[in-house]
C-alpha cells in the first residue's frame, strides 16, 4: 500500500480551475460554512467512503457461511500445518 508524506503543519494547497473553486464557492455558501470547511469535510467522506471499501472483504453468503463453519469447526492440522507451525520461530 503506497505511504503518503505527512507534513507537520497544518495547511495544504491546491491548485484548481477557476470554474472548479467557483463551483466549490457556491456549494459552501448554500451550506452555510468557508470554503475551507466544506473541501475538508467533503473530502474527509469521501476519504472515508475509499478507506471503507479498501478495507472490506466482500463475500457471498455461502462463502460467509463457510467461513463461519471453518472458524466454529476448524479442520484437524494436516502434515502441511503442522510443518509450517513447526518451522515458525521459537519468538512468536
Amino acid at each position: 500500500m503506497p505511504r503518503v508524506v505527512v507534513e507537520d503543519n497544518e495547511r495544504m494547497s491546491l491548485r484548481v480551475a477557476a470554474s472548479a473553486k467557483s463551483k466549490l464557492l457556491r456549494a459552501a455558501m448554500l451550506s452555510n460554512t468557508d470554503l475551507t470547511n466544506f473541501v475538508t469535510q467533503s473530502a474527509l467522506r469521501e476519504a472515508e467512503a475509499v478507506i471503507a471499501e479498501a478495507e472490506a472483504i466482500k463475500v457471498s453468503e455461502q462463502d460467509y457461511l463457510r467461513i463461519m463453519d471453518l472458524l466454529e469447526n476448524p479442520p484437524k492440522p494436516n502434515a502441511q500445518l503442522r510443518a509450517a507451525i513447526a518451522a515458525l520461530p521459537d519468538t512468536l
